[in-house]
């Protein structure tokens, strides 16, 4: 094939604009005979993974093409993986790059020191990250760059204090920040924030008064620790009187609000944006369609949706488990389905949400045979926690306890994970529900952690339907020494006396509501209107 051939083909490739261009090209190169050609190849790859219309799956399908000698494709999908959903496969990427003795440079240090940083905070698959284990990476990967003379490299210095205060070396990122020679905005920030993660504020505020030149990272970066600290007023004061905002001061303050269950406050905030005419990032719509997912606010989710396919948006990653979870959260499964299969790449999370939609909504022999499928691809994801709650209510919702003992069981005994108190609560409810209620009760007091109020709660609502008075009593003491009981618990501890004809308990309970001064509220209910 002559050389203007491949000149002509490249520029095309430089402007591609979607996933349908992309296969067209692929089909160009291919009959061309130009297919395995390294820049040709680098240009697809690279649209693929990194352009927000491409596809990190099939980024990876042409990835595995390659020979593992080529530099430049390999730091470009450790650069796509650390800012996706899944750092730890650029970490896999760099291992293998170093095993066949690729030609690293800089730019693979840097990215890969982002990707140890990143899948630090637990962000890869399956949510449970070896946090030491990363960070020896981190710090193979630091001794590497002092051997190779990388050391005084600015954007790398800057990823060697991120990656130590990620994972947990606030210390070592103090250090590598004082042997810097040359520190830009960019490593005073990072530092900055290193030191608010662990809430030492004093050392934050010295290098901020230090801080030679201060931009909209370090107004960002104290918008964040307030909203850390769940002072959504302090942080919107700051947002309000910083000099300039960019997209990060938006998505801070709406995940704020969504951080502390105000998801009216978020989604009037985002109209603000859409009016200061600031474009919505990912994180932006993320957050936002996790407000949607909360209020039941289907349609303006359904908008977002529809405009990301409008413009041929990559919908993968925390995106597309944010429109999962937004769709079944609002009861519909058939979009949540239709988005979950065309999501090339599925973390826990997502499998999750799936999971946990189909349950709560009664799906329940579709949810337990998702998770049959998930267990299928061991390989590849493991379930955690949040699937085995999922799995759990299921159970529950179908009335399968034995199946459900043997999940819990198996929760503890394959996957090595020790239940929460989420999990508990589900096998009581499901225990009560099947009318088993001296094992829920026993399982209540043998459990390894302290019994709440809402167990022993679940457990005097069974008792109602069951008709036990003895076990509801005891129910009802051991909920009064953890806490006050409403209104509704003692109606409920009548209702069972009643129940039962013991008209004395009866009366004693009223009496005793009086004495309290606890009354009974009347029942209500709403409408919406409009």
């Amino acid at each position: 094939m002559p050389g203007a051939t491949l000149s002509h083909i490249i520029p095309k490739l430089q402007r591609l604009s979607s996933m349908k261009e992309l296969e067209q090209a692929q089909a160009l190169v291919t009959k061309a005979g130009l297919y395995t050609h390294p820049c040709v190849l680098a240009n697809l790859i690279a649209f693929s993974a990194l352009s927000s219309f491409g596809s990190l799956a099939h980024a990876q399908a042409m990835f595995e093409e390659t020979t593992e000698d080529n530099s430049f494709i390999s730091n470009t999908m450790i650069r796509a993986y650390t800012n996706s959903i899944l750092p730890i496969k650029a970490i896999y990427i760099y291992n293998d790059m170093q095993r066949v003795d690729c030609g690293s440079d800089h730019f693979t240090y840097n990215f890969v020191l982002k990707a140890c940083a990143r899948a630090s905070r637990g962000v890869e698959e399956g949510g449970e990250s070896d946090g030491y284990g990363v960070a020896s990476k981190g710090a193979e990967v630091h001794g590497r760059v002092l051997k190779l003379g990388f050391e005084r490299d600015g954007y790398i210095q800057n990823s060697l204090v991120y990656m130590y205060s990620q994972c947990g070396f606030v210390g070592l990122a103090r250090r590598v920040f004082n042997e810097m020679t040359e520190r830009s905005i960019a490593s005073w920030n990072i530092m900055i924030m290193a030191y608010d993660k662990i809430n030492d504020f004093e050392s934050a505020d010295g290098l901020l008064e230090m801080m030679p030149q201060k931009n909209v990272v370090s107004w960002n970066t104290l918008i964040s620790r307030h909203i850390r600290l769940s002072k959504i007023e302090a942080a919107r004061k700051v947002f309000r009187e910083m000099p300039e905002r960019d997209a990060v001061s938006w998505n801070s303050m709406i995940a704020g609000y969504v951080q502390l269950k105000d998801y009216a406050g978020a989604l009037a905030l985002f109209g603000e944006m859409q009016i200061a005419q600031v474009e919505a990032t990912e994180v932006t719509l993320i957050s936002v369609l996790g407000a949607c997912a909360e209020t039941g606010a289907f349609e303006m989710g359904r908008k977002i949706h529809e405009s990301l396919k409008g413009n041929n948006y990559r919908i993968e990653g925390y995106l597309g488990n944010a429109l999962v979870d937004m769709y079944a959260k609002c009861g519909n499964l058939s979009l949540a389905w239709e988005v979950f299969n065309e999501l090339k790449m599925k973390p826990a999370s997502c499998w999750n949400a799936m999971i946990m939609g189909l349950a709560v909504h009664g799906h329940c022999a579709e949810a337990l045979k998702l998770f049959a499928d998930m267990e299928l691809r061991f390989d590849e994801i493991r379930p955690n926690r949040v699937t085995f709650i999922g799995v759990l209510i299921a159970c529950s919702h179908q009335g399968l306890v034995e199946e459900a003992r043997q999940y819990f069981k198996r929760m503890i005994t394959e996957y090595k994970i020790m239940p929460d108190i989420k999990h508990y609560g589900c096998m009581v409810d499901l225990l009560s529900r099947g009318g088993l209620l001296y094992e829920a009760c026993q399982m209540i007091k043998t459990m390894p952690l302290p019994p709440t109020a809402f167990l022993w709660r679940t457990l005097l609502g069974a008792c109602r339907v069951q008709g036990n008075a003895e076990l509801a009593e005891e129910s009802f003491k051991q909920l009064a020494k953890l806490e006050a009981p409403t209104d509704g618990d003692y109606v409920l501890l009548s209702n069972i006396y009643a129940q039962s004809e013991r008209w004395d308990n009866v009366e004693g309970v009223r009496n005793d509501m009086k004495r309290i001064g606890i009354p009974k509220k009347f029942g209500s209910s709403n409408t919406e209107i409009g």
